[in-house]
């Protein structure tokens, strides 16, 4: 067994509302931080996995990810796994 760790970055559909980001992106001018356009927030996970090679890791991350982390009527995710 190899040791991995994944990157797993998860975002709102473009398509869909972000009130979180719309809501930080309308308060920045009350900061003085101007010239921001749109703002969207997601989650960014870290995982740390053991797995036989780097094809069973994905497979764990891309099962986690469908079965527990993301809705995906909602989110979209995307990662990177490297050897820890």
């Amino acid at each position: 067994m190899k040791s991995y760790k994944a990157r797993i970055d998860i975002m709102p559909h473009k398509e869909l509302l972000d009130p979180q980001g719309k809501t930080v992106a309308k308060n920045m001018h009350n900061l003085n931080i101007n010239g921001v356009k749109d703002v969207r927030i997601g989650k960014h996970i870290e995982m740390q996995l053991e797995a036989v090679d780097e094809k069973a890791a994905k497979e764990i991350v891309e099962d986690s990810c469908k079965k527990l982390l993301t809705n995906q009527i909602t989110e979209s995710y995307q990662y990177s796994i490297s050897e820890a």
